[in-house]
């Protein structure tokens, strides 16, 4: 780990020269760090926080599964009363080092009423292993795949296997659906559709960024886990959205993503959020007719409100 950090250090380079591009060192490390984009990140914060206990007020203590055998590895489960429902994963974000299950059930009751099932993961930060995103990448996988053996028990359709994620958490999402899921002997296609808010997809310039602090990087890692590097192993539609008060590699990370993907004749949605910042995107996936909850229903298949009971 120690040589990794030496070599993140030493590719920051000097400053007086640009980072990255036209970025000077000092807006390159802005530009990965949202709080300087978006002055209410707190209270944003506090709302979903109160929207996740609403949320398990109104429908009921989500199930807690384990999908892997450390206790990190867990997930809230909040489920809708319709048979064969789908179910989708949210990965939320936190830079990679913050965040937990309980505080991300904010949209539960949106795709609850709607008819499916809402899985919040529960994973390892960067911190606890040891820099490496790669743990994170894979507990992600595992998850994946315990879902789809096992959505029968809840009365989940495995063939209807859907993703969402923010920020890092739509980085570690890209990672998954450019996956080569055959080779573990899953469908190709395992998962039907994603919709990757605000992310990162090739972590080059990261890896110049002061997050270079915190996460080790290496060669292999900035390679392995660049899902803009690894699109011919893409079969799952995409719906990638930014907002305009995001920082400007935020919204760039998008629109490169989204360019490459269609040029390569894969199916992806771009969807820019006029007005909106790093934190109040995310926020609108809790509302059926919000900007992104509206877009993940249709990703689905699925109307604002059918449940039954």
């Amino acid at each position: 780990m120690q040589e990794s950090s030496q070599s993140a250090r030493a590719d920051r380079g000097d400053a007086a020269q640009p980072a990255w591009r036209a970025l000077s060192q000092e807006a390159l490390d802005d530009a990965y760090d949202q709080s300087k984009y978006a002055p209410n990140q707190r209270q944003v914060q506090q709302r979903r926080n109160l929207a996740s206990a609403r949320a398990r007020d109104a429908l009921g203590p989500p199930l807690r599964l384990a999908y892997g055998p450390s206790e990190i590895e867990r997930l809230d489960l909040y489920r809708t009363d319709r048979p064969g429902a789908p179910v989708v994963v949210l990965v939320h974000g936190g830079a990679w080092r913050g965040g937990k299950a309980s505080e991300h059930g904010y949209a539960a009751e949106t795709f609850v009423n709607a008819g499916a099932h809402f899985a919040v993961l529960g994973f390892i930060n960067v911190a606890e292993a040891g820099g490496s995103l790669v743990t994170m990448v894979e507990q992600l996988r595992r998850a994946l795949g315990f879902l789809f053996h096992n959505a029968g028990e809840f009365g989940g359709d495995a063939d209807r296997l859907y993703l969402a994620g923010h920020s890092s958490g739509a980085h570690l999402s890209g990672c998954a659906v450019t996956h080569d899921w055959r080779g573990e002997g899953f469908p190709a296609d395992m998962i039907k559709g994603a919709l990757l808010i605000s992310g990162m997809y090739d972590l080059a310039p990261v890896r110049r960024s002061k997050r270079s602090a915190y996460v080790a990087f290496t060669d292999a890692m900035e390679q392995d886990l660049s899902p803009q590097r690894h699109i011919e192993a893409l079969n799952t539609p995409l719906i990638l959205a930014h907002g305009t008060l995001e920082s400007p590699e935020f919204q760039r990370q998008t629109r490169d993503f989204h360019a490459a993907v269609t040029a390569a004749g894969k199916p992806a949605e771009l969807i820019i959020g006029e007005g909106y910042n790093h934190f109040e995107m995310a926020e609108t996936l809790a509302n059926p007719y919000g900007l992104l909850g509206r877009a993940a229903l249709r990703l689905m298949r699925l109307p604002p409100y059918a449940r039954s009971g």
